[in-house]
């Protein structure tokens, strides 16, 4: 099983690795929070804003391509939500398409809506994305266990990124014996067998949980997560927040 694929490069020595968890958290929350306030036509500061990401990137020594990559998981869901406002937005016409019968019509306001969602969900995600490639899962959660995130919320995220790696290895061998006892036939059949894989999965899933419950019940676990070591700010910490909050502020000031 592969248990590095959030935080694969975590463990580099970089500035931004050693940033207290809970400054990195604010740190591009933040960052988030002024991209989504940006109106959509000043295109200088979303520049700037990936100017921003691009600089932290470097100086967290995670390879650029590496981010990038795993980046582009957002581009299908923003098409297949955005993708047909152009062609639905009243306002001026940009041009048009005719297949046969059918005539569509693109608007700027149209194209406008596609660009603020398409860029705003991508720098979103380069954000997030760093965040979890310079910062060990443990110490995000510890973090927002520090910034006072209900600690139910918290035991989800660490259940789920505990245990869904044991999940999709036990799907994978489904699936290899799936494959290891199939001779061909009707793809109706497989249907049914897939329906009745998933169906196996689940329970498989909620027997697991009520196990573990017991487990860590009988332990005596009281919701609090253990780490071995705390994070402390530093002067480091603080001064690194104020310079990146100045940058952001500077960005959505600036006249242009």
């Amino acid at each position: 099983m592969e248990h590095s694929f959030l935080d694969k490069y975590s463990n580099l020595d970089s500035l931004i690795h050693r940033l207290d968890p809970r400054v990195k958290i604010i740190s591009f929350l933040v960052y988030i929070i002024f991209v989504v306030l940006t109106l959509p036509h000043n295109l200088f500061r979303f520049v700037a804003y990936l100017t921003v990401i691009f600089m932290l990137i470097l100086l967290s020594k995670v390879p650029l391509g590496y981010i990038l990559k795993r980046s582009c998981i957002i581009i299908p869901f923003v098409l297949l939500i955005a993708v047909f406002i152009p062609f639905f937005k009243e306002g001026e016409v940009a041009g048009g398409y005719s297949f046969g019968t059918l005539r569509l019509t693109v608007t700027y306001s149209g194209l406008w809506i596609l660009w603020n969602v398409s860029i705003k969900s991508w720098l979103a995600v380069l954000a997030m994305i760093t965040l979890s490639s310079t910062t060990r899962f443990p110490e995000v959660l510890k973090g927002f266990e520090r910034l006072y995130v209900p600690k139910v919320l918290i035991m989800v995220l660490s259940f789920m990124y505990r245990y869904i790696f044991v999940l999709i290895d036990e799907s994978m061998r489904m699936e290899r014996a799936r494959r290891s006892r199939y001779f061909g036939g009707e793809h109706f059949r497989q249907l049914k067998v897939f329906a009745n894989m998933i169906g196996l999965l689940f329970i498989r899933t909620y027997e697991r949980g009520e196990r573990v419950y017991q487990s860590m019940a009988a332990r005596g676990f009281n919701g609090e997560i253990l780490t071995l070591s705390h994070p402390t700010l530093r002067r480091n910490d603080v001064l690194f927040l104020v310079i990146f909050l100045a940058s952001l502020v500077m960005i959505k000031i600036g006249r242009v």
